[in-house]
């Protein structure tokens, strides 16, 4: 049903003009002036404005569009992938003999003054009887359309697919790039700091046997390890507070300047006021201060150093796992070791994972498998997000397990999650293209459809099973080259 702003012009085009127009229509090529003058005298006329609604998401298709004139453009309202749908001047579309279209997939509006031909579906029969050849134009066409929508929707897919993954890289990534940031400046300004101490140092002129004894204490604290308590029960937090305070009353009585900075990092190294009278034995209480101060900012350059290469080398293996995801820079098939795979795959996804217990069970020594190693990684994702979204509609305690065994001669892989299940009528419709049970825009029904085909690809096979609290996805794949392909 065509909108209202759709009108047939108040003088209506010739006849023979509009034959002639049809001849520009590419699935029309070829048809005789009589075909064409058929078509123009059983079709309805219609044109349109710039910016004219022609009709809606959802409205019933009953006309064949040829369009004539201008530029069409169908928008979906209400999310898919297919966002933009462009029909020109030459094509032929809408709804045709033989097709399943029963309604608009999206608002269609002109982009330009617009002239078409519509030919209602009343007039198909009479159309296939009088233009023979119109039955294989129309049935080209459709194949033509399923094509080029499945390639769509394929694409969109797997950009979907690219921004999630995107998503969950940069949540990976944030967290040791802010930290490498935050140590950065730190250790700048320790540095920074201590250059204007140095030459306190200098005027203190310690002698060779204080340089010495200094040294001693000083190692002594260093190989304690740290004791910030991180996530401290109550009675480590209260200890850790009490020996702040010791130090920093010792350091109010000793004069110390900068009892802020220095309190802290000793309090992070372990060191107690009892430390620190031993260290006054060996210097003055003036010398004393400088020299806790040059240390507190040693300790804290230290400590921002080893953030620095903890976070960089944080980054660096999430680097190697997108490499290894990816398989970039390598051959299609590989030898594939399938558990490293998984592990990438999971890493991949860690940012929705922080409240899902991960549980690997992977057989020792397991082979390797000639496969498409990129391949074989989409479908560990789909599935791993295919479980993840399970549970993200569970309250409880929720876990996904990764089952990696040889069964037989193949390689068993099984995805297992504690979700509400997949109901047993849908359990046979999973995995057919474009079926979803998903909130509109939130999934187009692609991913296990895809996962099927590759495995498929590997000669190997793909199932599930599933019930309240417990589903397994189950992944065979051979072992031999020479068997996968």
């Amino acid at each position: 049903m065509l909108s209202p702003a759709v009108a047939t012009p108040a003088a209506p085009t010739p006849v023979e003009e509009i034959a002639a127009a049809l001849d520009r229509i590419g699935p029309l090529h070829g048809l005789t002036r009589e075909e064409r003058l058929w078509l123009a005298s059983h079709g309805r006329e219609v044109l349109a404005n710039a910016g004219d609604i022609l009709f809606e998401e959802g409205a019933p298709a009953e006309d064949m569009v040829l369009i004539l004139k201008g530029e069409i453009h169908v928008r979906r309202q209400h999310g898919g992938p297919m966002a933009l749908f462009i029909g020109r001047a030459g094509q032929m579309t809408g709804i045709l003999p033989f097709s399943r279209m029963k309604t608009y997939g999206g608002q269609g509006f002109a982009i330009s003054p617009v002239w078409t031909l519509l030919v209602h579906r009343s007039n198909f029969p009479a159309m296939l009887e009088a233009i023979p050849s119109m039955a294989q134009r129309c049935v080209t066409t459709l194949l033509d359309r399923v094509r080029e929508v499945t390639r769509i929707e394929q694409q969109a897919e797997k950009l979907s697919a690219l921004g999630k993954l995107a998503g969950n890289l940069a949540h990976e990534l944030n967290n040791p790039a802010s930290a490498a940031q935050r140590a950065a400046v730190s250790l700048v300004e320790a540095l920074q700091a201590n250059r204007a101490n140095r030459f306190k140092l200098v005027k203190l002129s310690l002698s060779e046997q204080q340089i010495r004894a200094i040294e001693a204490w000083e190692e002594n604290i260093l190989t304690r390890p740290a004791s910030r308590p991180q996530n401290p029960p109550q009675a480590g937090a209260l200890d850790y507070i009490a020996r702040e305070d010791s130090i920093r009353t010792w350091l109010r009585t000793a004069g110390c300047e900068g009892i802020g900075e220095i309190a802290p990092q000793l309090a992070d190294q372990g060191v107690t006021a009892a430390d620190l009278d031993a260290f006054l034995t060996l210097l003055s209480p003036v010398e004393a201060c400088i020299s806790l101060q040059f240390f507190a900012r040693y300790l804290r350059s230290i400590r921002a150093a080893d953030t620095l290469v903890n976070s960089t080398a944080r980054i660096f293996d999430l680097i190697g796992a997108v490499k290894d995801y990816s398989n970039m820079d390598r051959a299609p098939i590989l030898e594939v070791d399938v558990p490293a795979g998984l592990d990438a795959t999971l890493q991949m996804l860690c940012s929705r994972m922080d409240s899902i217990a991960i549980e690997r069970e992977y057989e020792p020594n397991l082979p390797r498998i000639s496969a498409y190693g990129a391949e074989l990684n989409q479908v560990w994702m789909a599935l791993i997000e295919n479980a993840l979204d399970a549970l993200e509609e569970e309250a409880g305690a929720r876990t996904l397990r990764i089952a990696c065994k040889m069964e037989a001669e193949m390689l068993l892989v099984e995805i297992w999650d504690t979700g509400p299940g997949i109901p047993p009528e849908l359990q046979e419709r999973i995995f057919e293209p474009f079926f979803t049970t998903k909130a509109p825009g939130r999934g187009l029904g692609l991913g296990l459809d895809y996962a099927m085909r590759i495995v498929r690809k590997h000669r190997g096979h793909l199932s599930v099973k599933s019930q309240p609290g417990s589903t397994c996805f189950r992944v065979h794949l051979p072992l031999d080259q020479l068997q996968a392909y």
